[in-house]
């Protein structure tokens, strides 16, 4: 947790006990961005050698805004027009130090920019949107494609916002009453199938990298999510291929029903054991894909979830099922985030200790 984030939330603090005075006109009190094309976003990325490679230029300002970058490494290509680079990244691991620049009618802007090619991802905290507190268990394609036009349109993405991301409820749900739902959890080859709400993961990934957008999604470690739809155990290999195949950049990976294969009272062996498996799965893979653990903070994840492939993790229950008292339920998962503060940072793959 940065220096930042913790005077954000100490000023939440501020208001919600009426220690600061809110705004009686309920006026949006965020400045618009000025009308002179400004480059925002991080100074550094983190990605794998001989990966795919998508980034988009976070770019506040009147459109339209012409893109320019000195210093790109051969593999990669510069969209003057959108501000969108992809490509593949250099086969060998280096850093390289680009200038991006941004110009519009009213002004214009420069920035470097660090591509650090190696072994490490997310080496700032990954910005975007998750379905769950929005549709839970409902979620559909089209919502999704909303969401990554949402993050657009309203200007999130100007400001570094990337990942749109689908939470539980895509696969198919053994059982359930809904045809949508129901129907054989996997194919003929053990691959996992999506259910009749995403009738093409891969054209849906398409669709939000064509935004110059990262999409993420989710499974559990166990044979099923929190909501009983199709989980990875023992598929877990066949499962991230797949995810990789259908171009995804992001998984949120749930402990849920992997509590009925744990042992009844786990290790610190056991609570790893899935997360190792599906980290050392994802780092071999032939895309980039950023690693949840999202294990509610058992066995003291923060200690050891760099180590594990991780690239973020949960600390606490819940966001929205958090008890509270005179503050809402959310400050406390603040709170212990700030207590933890000396582990957050890019990962390193080893673990980290205080002093």
């Amino acid at each position: 947790m940065t220096r930042a984030s913790l005077s954000a939330t100490f000023i939440a603090f501020l208001v919600a006990s009426s220690l600061w005075p809110a705004d009686p006109a309920g006026q949006i009190l965020t400045p618009k961005p000025p009308p002179a094309a400004r480059i925002n976003g991080p100074t550094v990325y983190g990605a794998r050698p001989g990966r795919p490679f998508l980034y988009r230029i976070p770019c506040t300002g009147v459109r339209p805004v012409r893109f320019a970058a000195q210093g790109l490494p051969a593999s990669l290509h510069l969209d003057p027009n959108t501000g969108i680079v992809n490509g593949t990244t250099p086969d060998k691991p280096a850093e390289y130090v680009v200038t991006l620049r941004a110009a519009n009618s009213k002004g214009k802007s420069s920035r470097l920019f660090r591509i650090v090619v190696g072994d490490t991802l997310a080496l700032t905290p990954p910005m975007g949107w998750n379905d769950w507190y929005t549709c839970y268990d409902h979620v559909t394609d089209t919502v999704v494609r909303q969401a990554a036009d949402a993050m657009i349109t309203s200007g999130m993405a100007d400001f570094g916002y990337q990942y749109v991301n689908v939470d539980a409820g895509w696969a198919t749900k053994p059982g359930s009453k809904l045809p949508e739902l129901s129907g054989e959890p996997r194919d003929q080859h053990g691959a996992i199938r999506p259910n009749g709400r995403f009738p093409d993961m891969q054209a849906l990934a398409g669709y939000i990298h064509a935004k110059g957008l990262k999409a993420g999604l989710y499974s559990s470690p166990g044979p099923r999510t929190c909501e009983e739809f199709t989980g990875s155990y023992q598929h877990e290999e066949i499962d991230a291929r797949e995810f990789a195949a259908w171009g995804f950049d992001f998984l949120k990976y749930d402990w849920c029903s992997y509590g009925t294969v744990a042992p009844q009272k786990p290790t610190l062996a056991d609570y790893r054991k899935p997360f190792n498996l599906m980290g050392g799965i994802l780092r071999k893979l032939d895309r980039d894909i950023v690693f949840n653990l999202c294990q509610y903070g058992m066995g003291n994840v923060y200690i050891w979830a760099a180590d594990a492939g991780g690239n973020s993790w949960r600390t606490t229950g819940d966001l929205g099922m958090e008890k509270g008292s005179r503050l809402p339920g959310f400050y406390s998962v603040a709170f212990q985030n700030a207590r933890h503060s000396s582990y957050a940072g890019p990962a390193t793959g080893t673990t980290r200790t205080t002093s």
